[in-house]
């Protein structure tokens, strides 16, 4: 790229001037801008880019180790997730009970119960907290092994098919199906299986 571009444009945003009606910009300037712009259109037609287009949140969606890895988190946490669903379904029974038999009770016992439900109301928390710390760990090596594999498989295609750029999903607004390469990235994906764990 011609460095000594950038201090033209620079110059030339000078000269564009507000008026009351709106921008104006003088007639040698946008005749000047025109052939600019032209001479980048041919220049861009004698080196054609090849540029494509990978939907990562589709590919994490979609593809078969994606899939593989959130069957593995699922059956992995499962366990672990009933439990504490128990945990927490025995509180609120707990709790219900202690409503309604508040009336009833003793001060000391009703107290004595409060803190009970406060002290086990306390560990589920943590427990859960744990939970969802272990669980986030584990997703982030999973979704980290999933995504390694997913740029080798674009590196792939890039380096096979001689594309000069590839952009990711959540940079890119719009993008034409010309340009979009996600379906190969999941096919190339699905066809290399999941890896055992």
């Amino acid at each position: 790229m011609n460095s000594s571009f950038f201090p033209k444009v620079a110059s030339a945003a000078r000269v564009v001037r507000s008026s009351a009606s709106g921008l104006s910009v003088s007639g040698a300037l946008m005749s000047g801008l025109l052939m600019l712009g032209g001479a980048g259109a041919a220049h861009a037609q004698a080196q054609e880019l090849k540029i494509g287009f990978v939907n990562s949140d589709r590919v994490l969606r979609e593809a078969v180790p994606a899939k593989a890895a959130q069957t593995r988190l699922e059956t992995e946490f499962s366990k672990r997730q009933k439990e504490g669903e128990d945990a927490a379904n025995r509180l609120k029974t707990a709790a219900d009970k202690l409503d309604k038999d508040a009336p009833t009770l003793a001060e000391a016992e009703r107290g004595r119960r409060q803190r009970d439900l406060v002290e086990q109301d306390r560990e589920l928390q943590r427990k859960r907290r744990e939970f969802q710390e272990d669980l986030n760990q584990r997703k982030n090596e999973e979704l980290a092994t999933v995504v390694e594999r997913a740029n080798r498989v674009v590196k792939q295609i890039y380096d096979t098919e001689k594309f000069d750029v590839i952009l990711q999903g959540d940079v890119v607004i719009f993008a034409s199906a010309r340009v979009d390469i996600t379906d190969k990235v999941i096919k190339a994906l699905n066809a290399q299986g999941t890896p055992a764990k």
